[in-house]
């Protein structure tokens, strides 16, 4: 299996925890970057000539910025040059004041068959802390125009942890997000990233860093409350209804070659990753230039590879062949119990999950 990831890096507003690649201010691009996407595409497709397309991913940024017909046609463009295949899943993430049942319904009928809605939470001071512009009702309009539009694979990105937020006000959020009964929902504990806005203002100490514990309370709530609804906790920060994993965040855990496209897209396959350009800009000029936008690339070792493995793995509900973890390092997590041996394998358990980065190291030296 391959996937297809597009990224699209425009935002109605930067939000102060953020440090993926998106930028607010640039709309007047737009046009120029869903060209780039085509050409990109054109001029990388050579290299995946006969490679079977089983997802895309329209991520950011907020994909759902750039214009309905420009997305449609932009896909529709991917499926003459890219084997995708018929049945692929097709993801776009979407803020949810960029989206309406109109958009919605023409999105849906030109093949995008899985939404991700940037909720983050149902508590108005959480979302105010996190510099989200949206509303809960506005998380509710946007869920119901999904249904109306047809879309039966709906997820809700949730973040946990904001200044403010108690346990209470996170179990609300959970109640509110499963009343809405989506399909998938991704649950992300807020990090401190040095280089955003939040990151300079935790280190200067004008705002508090989350609390550790208070997280890893509000985890295990999100772990019993998701459970008690019947969703499957089938990675670190993902649940899904039996069936409904994100098929293309599979890909990624299972180190299956992935294209990139976009400011500041990844690529991986065969143990070569590379990179585009980040700016906006000079990933136009390089593409409109008829280059590749090439940012960088790395070859993986074997011990590289071996490390990267382990930890994708670890933080699924497959967790990891026995064999690739020494069995002296395995026996005080088990004792713990942060880890579990099901069959020839170890697999985290929902405690060990919330320290799955400290858990590679601790098992892998």
């Amino acid at each position: 299996m391959s996937g297809l990831y597009v990224h699209v890096p425009f935002c109605l507003t930067r939000c102060g925890y953020c440090d993926f690649n998106a930028y607010e201010g640039l709309d007047h691009l737009r046009g120029r970057y869903t060209e780039a996407l085509a050409r990109e595409a054109d001029l990388a497709a050579w290299g995946w000539a006969g490679e079977r397309i089983e997802t895309v991913f329209f991520g950011g940024g907020t994909p759902t910025r750039l214009e309905t017909s420009d997305l449609i046609r932009v896909l529709d463009h991917f499926r003459e040059i890219f084997a995708i295949a018929d049945g692929a899943e097709v993801t776009i993430e979407a803020n949810p004041d960029t989206v309406d049942e109109e958009k919605l319904s023409a999105l849906r009928e030109a093949g995008f068959n899985r939404l991700s809605i940037g909720a983050q939470s149902f508590d108005p001071a959480a979302l105010a802390a996190l510099e989200r512009v949206h509303s809960p009702d506005s998380v509710r309009a946007a869920f119901a125009a999904a249904r109306r539009a047809g879309y039966d694979d709906v997820n809700l990105d949730l973040i946990f942890g904001a200044e403010g937020e108690t346990l209470s006000s996170w179990r609300s959020t959970l109640k509110g997000a499963l009343a809405l009964d989506p399909e998938h929902v991704s649950a992300y504990a807020l990090t401190i990233e040095p280089n955003t806005p939040l990151g300079r203002r935790v280190a200067a100490r004008t705002r508090e860093a989350p609390d550790p514990d208070l997280q890893a309370d509000m985890f295990a709530l999100a772990c019993d409350a998701l459970g008690d609804a019947g969703f499957e906790h089938y990675e670190v920060s993902n649940w899904a209804q039996p069936g409904r994993e994100c098929r293309h965040n599979l890909g990624y855990w299972r180190r299956e070659p992935y294209l990139g496209l976009g400011a500041g897209a990844h690529s991986y396959r065969d143990g070569r990753r590379w990179w585009n350009l980040r700016p906006p800009e000079q990933y136009l000029a390089s593409v409109e230039a008829g280059k590749l936008p090439a940012g960088g690339k790395e070859h993986l070792t074997v011990d590289d590879m071996r490390l990267e493995d382990v930890f994708l793995r670890l933080r699924t509900r497959d967790g990891l062949p026995a064999h690739m973890v020494e069995a002296g390092r395995a026996a005080h997590y088990l004792d713990e119990g942060l880890l579990a041996r099901s069959k020839d394998r170890y697999v985290l358990t929902e405690r060990g999950m919330f320290l799955a980065n400290e858990m590679v190291l601790a098992l892998t030296g």
